[in-house]
């Protein structure tokens, strides 16, 4: 039996676990807590600081990503003091970002939790903007992965996961002070460090700093998000297609803790989605005619002609003359389903699927 105790969270009893933090016994009761920095697949780092709230006998603000939870703690999210310690951190970091017309950070096809923050609580750009010269940032050539310097806070999301999810550590925080941007070892191209370009360092930025130079990132009302398995191997990885009108824009993962591959996908599963509307591509079946062309049928034509095919080779040299080969890219249902039509239909265990070897 699993030991549990309860807190206080705005007045309200939350129950937590030994070990858990403030700020996920809160988002388990639905009490939200703002945060910049956190990801669910990274340790808490307490680096953004928009998620401080009250803790009964503390003096300070506590970073709730950090901060144990503790038997009969009282915490409060929304006093009049962490109301004010968020509108003074989000008007500095509006102050260091770069703005649109409507003196907000732009909005991201990919989202902007800076944006989403300030339009909740109406923060006003009270800071001075800095005089220091401006951060420069070097992700390069390659061909997927681009940075804006000027978007970016610094949360350290994006190397934390490079480190923490991926183990490669191919970018890091570098320089000091007002300089301090994110980079590689000796401001080396991403194609000439560690980095596999899975893109996860996209999709774990809160800001859109770290985008996907392929796609369109502006905002668009009516894009729609389509899930779907990625069909590079057989691990089943579920994808989020961005679809505007009938054209797919953009891969992303689904949100982590949702799917099998917890938000991850590969530099394949993220980027090669080109051959969808490339125009070598057959979007009809075709079969061959008796004079050597071939000729566009229905998908009921085609399985007609393929059942015949196989039918006459079963009766002309037995089941076993058949072989069936399927595919590691293809889901588990239609392995199954390719085997089931060797041994039910035809009567053959010659059936062969390419993971095998």
């Amino acid at each position: 039996m699993r030991h549990t105790f309860t807190l206080t969270v705005d007045g309200q009893d939350v129950e937590a676990s030994p070990g858990e933090t403030v700020l996920e016994a809160a988002t388990r009761a639905a009490i939200p807590i703002p945060t910049l920095c956190n990801d669910t697949r990274l340790d808490p780092s307490a680096a953004c600081r928009m998620c401080l709230v009250e803790v009964e006998g503390q003096r300070r603000l506590q970073p709730s990503c950090a901060w144990k939870a503790a038997p009969g703690q009282v915490v409060t999210t929304d006093s009049d003091r962490v109301k004010r310690h968020q509108a003074v951190l989000l008007s500095l970091y509006l102050a260091d970002h770069r703005l649109g017309e409507d003196g907000l950070p732009e909005k991201r096809a990919t989202g902007n939790e800076l944006r989403d923050h300030a339009e909740a609580r109406e923060a006003e750009l009270v800071a001075v903007p800095p005089i220091a010269a401006p951060r420069v940032g070097r992700i390069d050539n390659n061909p997927y992965i681009g940075f804006e310097p000027d978007n970016c806070i610094l949360c350290a999301r994006c190397t934390r996961y490079c480190d923490e999810v991926e183990a490669v550590s191919a970018i890091q925080l570098t320089s000091r002070g007002a300089l301090t941007t994110i980079g590689t070892a000796g401001m080396r191209g991403l194609l000439d460090t560690t980095c596999e370009l899975c893109g996860g360092c996209i999709a774990t930025c809160p800001t859109g700093a770290l985008f996907e130079k392929k796609s369109d990132e502006s905002f668009v009302e009516d894009e729609q998000l389509v899930r779907s398995t990625c069909n590079f191997c057989g691990v089943g990885c579920q994808v989020d297609l961005r679809v505007r009108g009938d054209k797919v824009v953009a891969v992303e993962a689904p949100p982590p803790g949702t799917t099998v591959n917890d938000g991850n996908l590969c530099v394949k599963g993220r980027f090669a989605y080109d051959f969808v509307h490339h125009e070598d591509r057959l979007t009809a079946p075709l079969v061959r005619q008796p004079d050597g062309r071939f000729e566009e049928v229905t998908w009921e034509e085609a399985i007609r002609v393929v059942a015949k095919g196989l039918t006459s080779v079963k009766e002309a040299h037995g089941p076993d003359a058949l072989g069936f080969v399927s595919s590691s890219r293809c889901t588990g249902e239609e392995n199954y389903l390719m085997q089931k039509l060797s041994r039910a239909a035809f009567g053959t265990n010659n059936c062969h699927q390419c993971a095998a070897t």
